[in-house]
């Protein structure tokens, strides 16, 4: 009989990779999908719709929660629905509260309830960890969190209640926190698939050759998305419930500046003399200005590294976009 795999958020950036990931294992897993009805973008899963069980779900709603996963019964599941982009939770605290924490306890709940033992992996974000001296890094499971966002006060709500439902009621639940990852069908609101899009638009004759970007002097270990979904399968199968693991690539040649990456993108263009300019609009009212994780800890258990270069990541995200720009579905 087949496991049965259940993704939230997977017409998403993350949820989709992890869909295409498990489909490509050996067909002992049926993958089960959460949508929301009137709101779900098809774009992302296109390709394996057919493959997938679709259940309607909004799991901000405890009934609509618990009917799908009376339909469900999951085995094992990842909980990739989330508010992600950072800049909008300054004015939708509530909004990023109820998804990102009131869902996560929608959740576990039901676990609870039904005396489930099925691997639940919450995908935490180094962003919890905010602003972070450069005397104190590598950041670790031990460092202190110091969120300077609502975005990442809610990431940090929802891991805790994570750790309280195992620690209170004995639920798997396998807590990482994931450090930048990026790849193609990543939402254009961030960073590099943002100086991508704009580099495929002025490529396209769409725009002028001036990019406009914000705080463009954070610096991040960045790790592909497919290695980023593998890490995540692992974890759910070799991390100890209720430990905390940070996950993300660590090599130097995988830490950069975002104006690194932006200047590594518009050397990948056709066009030159492309220039940038800083547009208020997209200046957060903080900045995370570093973020670079010892993630030892999860590769000791589990042995998983990552493959796949920056290069790669900045060159398939740029075809992503060019493509798209082409199309006219940007």
């Amino acid at each position: 009989m087949s496991e049965r795999i259940l993704i939230t958020g997977i017409t998403g950036f993350v949820g989709s990779h992890l869909a295409d990931y498990v489909l490509s294992l050996d067909g002992k897993y049926q993958v089960i999908g959460t949508k929301r009805w009137h709101l779900s973008r098809m774009d992302n899963v296109r390709h394996i719709q057919d493959r997938i069980t679709w259940i309607d779900c909004d799991l901000t709603d405890p009934i609509s929660t618990r009917e799908m996963m009376n339909i469900a019964k999951p085995d094992r599941i990842f909980h990739c629905a989330a508010e992600s982009f950072v800049s909008p939770s300054w004015k939708n605290p509530q909004r990023y509260m109820a998804m990102n924490y009131n869902a996560t306890v929608n959740l576990l709940d039901w676990l609870h309830q039904n005396k489930s033992s099925a691997p639940f992996h919450i995908p935490g974000s180094g962003e919890e960890y905010g602003d972070i001296p450069e005397d104190k890094l590598p950041i670790t499971p031990e460092t202190v969190l110091l969120p300077v966002n609502p975005y990442a006060v809610t990431k940090i709500a929802q891991d805790l209640i994570g750790f309280v439902y195992h620690k209170s009621y004995g639920i798997n639940v396998i807590r990482t926190r994931a450090f930048n990852h990026e790849g193609p069908r990543r939402d254009k609101v961030f960073g590099i698939p943002w100086y991508a899009y704009q580099v495929a638009m002025v490529e396209a004759g769409k725009m002028d050759p001036l990019l406009k970007v914000g705080h463009i002097d954070d610096r991040r270990n960045f790790t592909h998305v497919r290695d980023m979904v593998e890490a995540y399968w692992i974890a759910s199968t070799k991390c100890r419930p209720g430990e905390l693991y940070l996950v993300g690539s660590e090599a130097p040649e995988t830490i950069y500046t975002f104006r690194q990456a932006l200047e590594m993108l518009i050397g990948m263009s056709t066009v030159k003399g492309i220039r940038h300019e800083t547009d208020p609009q997209y200046v957060r009212p903080t900045q995370v200005p570093r973020l670079i994780a010892d993630t030892k800890k999860f590769r000791d258990d589990t042995g998983w590294e990552p493959k796949i270069s920056f290069q790669t990541i900045l060159s398939e995200t740029l075809d992503y976009w060019r493509e798209r720009v082409r199309l006219g579905t940007a």
